[in-house]
């Protein structure tokens, strides 16, 4: 059903699964030809009470309730395969983060950090699986120290290897190479940990490995092993801790080893990397596909909260124009047009994360350059679809007023939870500085400038696509201008004066190529209607980023005056256009109505949530 919105029209509501037509086809799109077994038995996650969060009880009830349903959801897939296929990590995380933060980050780190890294490195027969595959143990990672973060190339955790006895022993040498925090508490039950420690022979420092460690049992921390709760952060409740070892004893079976690095009985250590940067690097591989299992929650929560947001609108109502007459706050265009907006965003954000999957997944492992190139679109993604996920969580929020503001409707929560999915698996500023660097020199297709078309043209997605490619490649050019001009020898001198351009190039970039998927889903539709919404959806992203730097283009001869007087009038005409077609484009996203239940106003008897049965008005009073 297409929904119109004329003065008094309401916000979408919901309509039945599996409908043909436009809504369908998005739907394939969005989710690819594989949904089947990719997405779906996550969705389903979502229509099983078990899952469904209760923001009731103490902060240790409410983790442990998190630990309950990780063993749950253990106990519906298979570990290993799940372990060793990025899609459906990252699909999992889609649809875990809208019923449970803690939930999510439980599961990415025992599945992916640690039992993918498991399953990376070579095997060993005194180092079976089954314990972590059944979660007699669970697994949690430690890597990040309190003094090293995104310099966690210089750990200080070492763990120094005795030929003699065949063991290492792991060691904190001081307050700031504690591990910072893990989940190493002893809610959930016996943990063991993959530990970042720098590999010592003979005195001589090899590089960072990871080292398979036993924790704790079910009542206590192992010997020479502390494990300290950090205060209580905002947001979704995880045990995080600060863990420390002093002189722990390891088996010779602890490192984990593979091409980058491997250790003989004797001492003698051999690797192909000559590079104890790029050791470490090896060691740690599965970061990457964090970063997509990271900006896959911050979709699956943009989503939700999109969708909680449109539904509420056409519920609540305010006074009309006319007195005595109500109207639903939708009609308003100040409160549909950015919900519009958003809606167009978490689009861009599926197709830039559906493109970042394909690359990474899909890529050649023995193909160097392309496999660097897909890691830093990994890294691209995960920057711009996390901090457009705060974007569209913020302004849902706030259209929703006082009632976004309490964890039962679920938008508040996940506010708070993004926070640490920016940072995890590497904070989003660190990877942009990289990438901007590494584009910086890139040949990103860089366009001549051009003289400027007749405004009609600026509904043209070819056109548009040409504009935002002209955006990225002036602000590079813009900052490689600046790095020359900046004094020679000082290298961070240098890249301080290109910065600022540098990590707008890499915005610019990631629009485009975000812009550009939006086209290639056009391009596959089979149904005329669902290009025709698809171009629209894509037309209103594209002009609100033509719009936000019409002065740099209207300075590179690549818009005229013409075309800034005419922005506003495009934009406004397109959010009408897409007005008409908010019901499919909420519908496509096919969220459980389970799920959406459980947020009272997503619902139009959502006053009933907070009415008291024994209240007087129910009894005359």
């Amino acid at each position: 059903m297409i929904t119109s919105l004329t003065a008094t029209a309401a916000a979408p509501s919901a309509t039945a699964p599996g409908a043909d037509g436009p809504r369908a086809e998005l739907t394939r799109l969005l989710f690819g030809e594989d949904a089947r077994q990719v997405h779906e038995p996550w969705r389903r996650l979502g229509a099983d009470p078990r899952f469904h969060r209760s923001y009731e009880g103490t902060v240790a009830e409410q983790t442990l309730a998190s630990y309950e349903r990780l063993r749950v959801l253990n106990g519906t897939l298979d570990a290993t395969a799940l372990a060793r296929d990025p899609r459906r990590l990252a699909a999992l995380h889609e649809w875990l983060a809208p019923l449970d933060g803690a939930l999510t980050v439980l599961a990415g780190i025992h599945y992916n950090l640690f039992l993918g890294s498991l399953l990376d490195h070579d095997p060993h027969e005194k180092r079976p699986l089954e314990e972590f595959t059944t979660m007699e143990r669970i697994g949690t990672f430690l890597c990040t120290e309190l003094g090293h973060g995104n310099d966690a190339a210089q750990l200080e955790t070492t763990a120094t290897y005795e030929p003699d006895s065949g063991t290492f022993t792991l060691h904190t040498p001081t307050a700031a190479a504690q591990k910072f925090m893990p989940n190493t508490s002893l809610a959930g039950g016996p943990k063991s940990a993959l530990v970042a420690a720098r590999l010592l022979v003979g005195g001589v420092d090899h590089g960072i490995f990871l080292f398979l460690v036993p924790l704790t049992t079910a009542t206590g921390t192992l010997p020479g092993i502390s494990v300290r709760p950090l205060p209580v952060r905002p947001g979704s409740p995880v045990d995080h801790c600060l863990t420390s070892f002093d002189q722990v004893l390891l088996p010779r079976e602890a490192l984990l080893t593979g091409e980058h690095g491997r250790l003989a009985d004797d001492g003698a250590f051999t690797s192909a990397l000559g590079s104890r940067r790029k050791r470490f690097l090896t060691s740690i591989g599965r970061v990457t596909t964090g970063k997509l299992c990271m900006s896959a929650s911050a979709l699956g929560a943009a989503r939700m909260a999109v969708v909680t947001a449109i539904r509420y609108s056409g519920h609540r109502h305010i006074s009309g124009a006319r007195a005595g007459s109500r109207t639903p706050i939708w009609a308003h265009r100040s409160h549909h047009g950015p919900l519009i907006d958003a809606l167009v965003t978490v689009y861009a954000m599926t197709a830039l994360h559906r493109m970042a999957l394909d690359r990474w997944a899909g890529h050649d492992r023995a193909d160097a350059a392309a496999a660097a190139a897909a890691e830093r679109l990994v890294a691209v993604a995960k920057g711009w679809v996390t901090w457009q996920a705060r974007d569209v969580l913020s302004e849902c929020r706030e259209r929703c007023g006082a009632q976004g503001l309490l964890p039962v409707n679920g938008i508040s929560t996940a506010v708070a939870d993004l926070e640490g999915t920016i940072t995890a698996e590497g904070d989003n500023i660190a990877l942009w500085a990289k990438a901007g660097a590494e584009l910086l020199f890139a040949d990103t297709g860089a366009v001549a400038p051009a003289e400027p078309a007749s405004a009609g043209r600026l509904v043209d997605p070819d056109h548009l696509q040409a504009l935002l490619h002209a955006v990225e490649h002036q602000l590079f050019a813009r900052a490689r201008v600046r790095l020359r001009a900046a004094r020679a020898g000082e290298s961070l001198r240098r890249w301080n004066a290109a910065a600022p351009d540098a990590l707008a190039g890499v915005t610019a970039h990631a629009e485009r190529l975000a812009a550009q998927a939006l086209l290639a889903w056009a391009d596959r539709c089979a149904h005329p209607a669902t290009r025709e919404v698809l171009h629209q959806v894509h037309r209103l992203f594209a002009l609100r980023r033509v719009q936000a730097h019409s002065g740099l283009l209207l300075a590179g001869d690549r818009i005229s005056r013409e075309h800034v007087v005419a922005l506003p009038d495009l934009v406004e005409q397109t959010i009408a256009d897409l007005a008409e077609h908010v019901q499919e484009l909420t519908d496509a996203f096919e969220l459980p109505e389970e799920l959406l239940a459980t947020r009272p106003i997503t619902r139009a008897d959502y006053q009933d949530a907070f009415d008291s049965p024994t209240a007087h008005w129910h009894h005359g009073g």
